[in-house]
């Protein structure tokens, strides 16, 4: 998260985040926060509109998620305090989702092992099961009857 939308979101100006970042500059290794580069940076211009006149003068910051929350922590305020709690909140539920995916993913891929295992007599069994399955679940093909009057004449000899 760029140091302008964290500072928006703990309600102060970047200048001051930033300020309190480097009276901190201790409490923020570089797996929490790292300046862009240049390229960068170009590369998020590019990306969004911003004026000729005006903008920023310097590289802005990314935090990592430890570091919005480390950010908070020299912030002092209440509005970064209980950010704080919504971020680590948000970023446990992600996790936790994360997680169940990656579960999910995992059982797969072990049940795709285990048919792979089967022999051959049973793979073609499961096979006629499935075919039985699907012909069950199809539509019965409509009834054609002719169009217009028919009648049905015994051609007597």
């Amino acid at each position: 998260m760029l140091d302008a939308e964290l500072a928006i979101l703990y309600g102060v100006t970047t200048r001051r985040l930033n300020e309190q970042v480097r009276r901190n500059r201790k409490r923020f290794p570089a797996d929490f926060l790292f300046e862009l580069t240049l390229e960068e940076f170009a590369n998020l211009k590019s990306h969004s509109a911003t004026s000729s006149w005006g903008g920023r003068r310097k590289l802005p910051w990314a935090f990592t998620e430890h570091g919005a929350i480390m950010a908070a922590t020299v912030l002092n305020s209440a509005r970064a305090t209980e950010m704080a709690v919504y971020i680590v909140r948000a970023f446990v539920k992600l996790r936790t989702l994360l997680a169940s995916n990656r579960d999910l993913a995992d059982k797969l891929t072990a049940l795709e092992r285990s048919l792979v295992a089967l022999d051959l007599k049973t793979q073609s069994q499961f096979k006629e099961v499935y075919e039985a399955i699907r012909a069950l679940m199809s539509d019965p093909p409509p009834k054609q009857r002719p169009i217009g009057f028919t009648a049905d004449f015994k051609q007597e000899t």
